[in-house]
C-alpha cells in the first residue's frame, strides 16, 4: 500500500479493523492483503494482540474531543511507531517508507496507520474521522467525502437515522 497525498487508504483500514476487530492472525494478515498492503512480513500470533492495542490507542484519537488532543494523541503514535522517513525499492517501485525494513505486521500496520492518519488529518482536516452519529451505533468513519460533512459510517445509518427523525417529526415530537 502506498500512502496517498490524502492518507486514504490507512485511514480507511484503520477503520475497518476497528469496527470489526479480526478474529485471527489469519483473517488480519488477509484483509491488509485485500487493503492493498504489500505482504513483505510474515504473520505472528502476537500481532492480532498487538494491533488490537494500537487500534484501541487510535479510537483514542478517534473520540478526542478538540484538534489540539487529537494532534498530541497522534503524535504520541507517531513517536513511537515511525522512523525518519527512507526511500526504498523493495516492490520494484522508489517510494517513502516511515519505519525500518523487516518489521512484522504490528509494527508495519502501526506506522503506515499512524502516518495515513497524519496525513489524512493535515490534509483534510482535523476533523475528519468520527463516531457515526446514528443513535446506538458507535462505528468509527474516515470522513474522505468532498465537503467534508460526513456524519454516519454508512449510507444505511444515514438513511436509518432519517427515516427516525422524519417519524419523530410526524408524531410532533422532537428529534
Amino acid at each position: 500500500m502506498h500512502i496517498n497525498p490524502y492518507g486514504r487508504d490507512p485511514v480507511l483500514l484503520a477503520a475497518d479493523l476497528a469496527n470489526d476487530p479480526p478474529s485471527s492472525v489469519a483473517e488480519l494478515a488477509d484483509r491488509c492483503v485485500a487493503a492493498g498492503l504489500a505482504r513483505e512480513w510474515t504473520p505472528q500470533p502476537a500481532d492480532l494482540g498487538a494491533v488490537a492495542a494500537f487500534l484501541a490507542r487510535w479510537a483514542e484519537v478517534v473520540d478526542a474531543p478538540a484538534a489540539g488532543a487529537r494532534a498530541e494523541l497522534l503524535n504520541a503514535l507517531l513517536a513511537e511507531g515511525t522512523g525518519p522517513p527512507r526511500l526504498t525499492d523493495h516492490d520494484g517501485h522508489w517510494h517513502l517508507h516511515h519505519r525500518d525494513d523487516g518489521l512484522g505486521l504490528a509494527a508495519v500496520l502501526h506506522a503506515l496507520i499512524a502516518i495515513g492518519t497524519a496525513t489524512h488529518l493535515a490534509t483534510r482536516g482535523m476533523d475528519r474521522l468520527g463516531r457515526c452519529a446514528a443513535p446506538g451505533c458507535e462505528r468509527i468513519f474516515a470522513d474522505v467525502s468532498r465537503n467534508g460533512r460526513q456524519r454516519y459510517c454508512s449510507a444505511r445509518c444515514g438513511n436509518t437515522d432519517a427515516v427516525r427523525r422524519h417519524r419523530l417529526r410526524q408524531s410532533g415530537r422532537a428529534a
